[in-house]
């Protein structure tokens, strides 16, 4: 019988044998022809464009009973599904999912299609919902998922749920959710966690009140982290693309920072005291800075050094940073700053970091073999989580040990980074509400600050959070590391340096200039600790060389944190 002649809009051609994906076959085998037929759909996928079109058969519309038993809660279930197979159907191209997610989408089709209809009085109960009018809110924006109106109303977080529950309440239960997430996280149960996550993010907003702002960055980084466990695609700040991309971002976000809180002027001042007191009567200075950054502390340093009777007659500053354009640039406003105050001033930019420097010669300068006799050498040294500063550890204690400088200025936050995933999610959750709460209370109520502590939150402690949580850590890379500085230091023939004099008296003055209350100065085993609400925040300390017999041989870390 020959073929029938085709409508004149219509072309015949010779069907093409097409070679379908293995993932399609799967789809057909877990899903059986009678769901299909049930819902009349289509599998997900569609040949190219350059075969034949054939008429379409007209899609029949569900009945009554269909539409029925479906739940909102099933058609939520759906979407992954329904986003997929409109994706395909508007490219016009067969759909590029891998065959884990086709079958998942299968299976979970399947469960579905396979379940009981309603009974009468829950079809009845929903055609009675149907014809009540439904608010805009809980509309659904076409795409088979309910709308933020409709989640909240699943998850028990409308507008009802919010109003009866207080800010304590609702800190209670994002902080539980969170303890849930990472111990599932901990124990490698990524589906919970996943699970967890969108109903943290329900709760959580970087722009409301403080609970609600660390919980938003401890989501985001555990979602970081379960997607590293699946893709292993997520790792820690970079040093170079820092200082390509980001490096003006998180420069105006450092000095945003030092405009809301005491933190970076404490780290500032108390390290130019300590370096005031120890190079006394010195004509010669020489400071390494292991990450100068846009070098904000020192015109404070050469303030004082030009109202003293005696001037020195050599400053110089070696600076250590990601990128040597960002290097001389500072070099250049540092210099502009001190000629201004009538000072001699050098810098001598190094791009990387100290524990990648194997040659103390480098650090000195090229004329170090002419003045090393008199000129005083100082390090100072801040820490932070943003990136890895060190480098090997490994090398930087050793590196210390061989310069041997006058005084060593050590700045940490006090915050651990060893022990299990779950002990250090826990510590740093504690101490990151805490800093939240302290920048919190320092930024006003107006736009401007507003906008000044998002961008401190965003570019900086949201940054150091994804570091800790996500990747373990700025540091942790498989090598051993240091965990008390001031243990390798001692071990390494370096003594404290007790800060109680004028660097406590300068920082009680710093406190003293800003208006809101919370923050604790604590003197402690010659250090000082600067804590919001009696929880320590950072430490500062000095060091210097202690007698030649108490000098061991170059150290080997001893407390240590290796990933988890």
């Amino acid at each position: 019988m020959p073929f029938p002649s085709p409508p004149c809009r219509w072309r015949w051609r010779r069907p093409v044998a097409l070679s379908r994906p293995a993932s399609f076959d799967s789809l057909c085998l877990a899903a059986p022809a009678t769901a299909c037929n049930q819902t009349n759909r289509r599998p997900p996928w569609r040949p190219p464009c350059s075969v034949a079109r054939t008429r379409r058969t007209p899609r029949a519309k569900p009945t009554a009973s269909e539409t029925r038993s479906r739940s909102p809660a099933q058609s939520s279930s759906l979407a992954p599904a329904l986003s997929v197979a409109s994706t395909a159907r508007a490219t016009r191209r067969p759909c590029p999912v891998a065959r884990d997610e086709l079958l998942a989408g299968a299976a979970m089709l399947q469960g579905v299609l396979s379940r009981a209809p309603a009974t009468d009085a829950a079809a009845a109960a929903a055609m009675k919902a149907k014809r009540a009018p439904v608010s805009p809110d809980e509309k659904g924006d076409g795409d088979g998922c309910p709308a933020r109106g409709k989640r909240q109303q699943l998850l028990g977080l409308g507008p009802a749920a919010a109003a009866e529950e207080g800010p304590e309440t609702r800190g209670l239960r994002l902080l539980s959710l969170l303890l849930r997430c990472a111990e599932a996280v901990a124990m490698d149960q990524l589906t919970e966690a996943r699970e967890l996550l969108p109903e943290i993010g329900e709760l959580a907003s970087p722009f409301g009140s403080s609970p609600e702002r660390v919980a938003a960055y401890f989501g985001d980084a555990l979602c970081a982290r379960v997607l590293s466990s699946y893709l292993g695609a997520y790792s820690p700040l970079a040093l170079r693309p820092l200082a390509a991309a980001q490096s003006r971002r998180v420069a105006g976000a450092f000095q945003s920072y030092n405009a809301l809180s005491p933190l970076v002027k404490f780290s500032h001042f108390t390290a130019n005291q300590a370096i005031l007191q120890a190079l006394d009567g010195e004509d010669r200075l020489h400071v390494i800075d292991l990450d100068i950054m846009q070098g904000l502390q020192w015109p404070g340093l050469f303030h004082i050094l030009a109202s003293r009777p005696r001037k020195p007659r050599s400053i110089r500053i070696t600076g250590l940073g990601a990128s040597l354009d960002v290097l001389e640039a500072t070099g250049r406003r540092l210099a502009d700053f001190a000629t201004s105050l009538g000072l001699p001033f050098e810098f001598h930019p190094i791009e990387g970091k100290i524990g990648h420097v194997a040659d103390a010669a480098a650090l000195l300068g090229p004329r170090h073999h002419h003045q090393q006799q008199d000129e005083a050498t100082v390090v100072h040294w801040m820490h932070h989580c943003l990136y890895d500063v060190t480098g090997s550890d490994v090398g930087t204690v050793r590196l210390l040990r061989t310069l041997r400088p006058k005084l060593i200025t050590i700045v940490e936050q006090d915050l651990g980074h060893s022990g299990d995933f779950l002990g250090r999610f826990v510590e740093a959750l504690h101490y990151y509400s805490a800093l939240f709460d302290a920048l919190g209370d320092g930024a006003g109520a107006a736009e401007e600050e507003a906008a000044e502590r998002h961008a401190v939150e965003r570019q900086l402690l949201g940054a150091e959070i994804r570091n800790i949580v996500a990747v373990g850590g700025p540091k942790r890379t498989g090598e051993v590391r240091v965990e008390r500085w001031s243990d390798e230091l001692r071990r390494a023939g370096f003594r404290p340096v007790s800060l109680a004099g004028s660097p406590a008296t300068q920082a009680r003055l710093l406190l003293g200039m800003y208006p809101w209350k919370g923050y604790t100065l604590v003197e402690e085993d010659a250090c000082l600790k600067l804590g919001w609400k009696d929880l320590s925040l950072l430490t500062a300390s000095a060091w210097e060389p202690a007698d030649d017999d108490t000098v061991a041989a170059a150290p080997t870390p001893r407390h240590g944190s290796q990933e988890t």
